[in-house]
């Protein structure tokens, strides 16, 4: 996708989040990591530390970038939080580059939640 056609799909996919939760805000880049995190956990909403939010961020970019074969999931531990490994160098992208990458992998997730 190019940029352009990730900022609209992006601004699309923030609508229908913020529906689904029917808030007038619309989630950032964080938020919907969390949120990936969270159903990747597969425990439903908690109440979660910020170490647990930090983790489930984590959880998610690394879901995300599993598409591209950068992480591969190696288990779960015995709480059942996901446990990944890198498998190949991620290159270094400019923050703006990891932004878009990092949104165009959530829009292919969440397109296959939503169709």
């Amino acid at each position: 996708m190019k940029p352009a056609e990730i900022h609209a799909r992006w601004k699309l996919l923030q609508g229908k989040i913020a529906a689904e939760f029917d808030s007038d805000d619309e989630p950032d880049l964080k938020v919907v990591l969390f949120l990936i995190g969270i159903q990747e956990l597969g425990k439903g909403p908690g109440k979660f530390s910020k170490r647990q939010k930090e983790e489930l961020m984590h959880i998610a970019t690394c879901r995300l970038l599993s598409e591209m074969g950068f992480y591969e999931l190696e288990g779960l531990d015995q709480d059942g939080w996901p446990h990944w490994k890198l498998v190949k160098p991620i290159p270094s992208y400019a923050l703006m580059e990891q932004e878009l990458l990092l949104k165009s992998l959530a829009i292919g997730y969440f397109d296959d939640i939503y169709e």
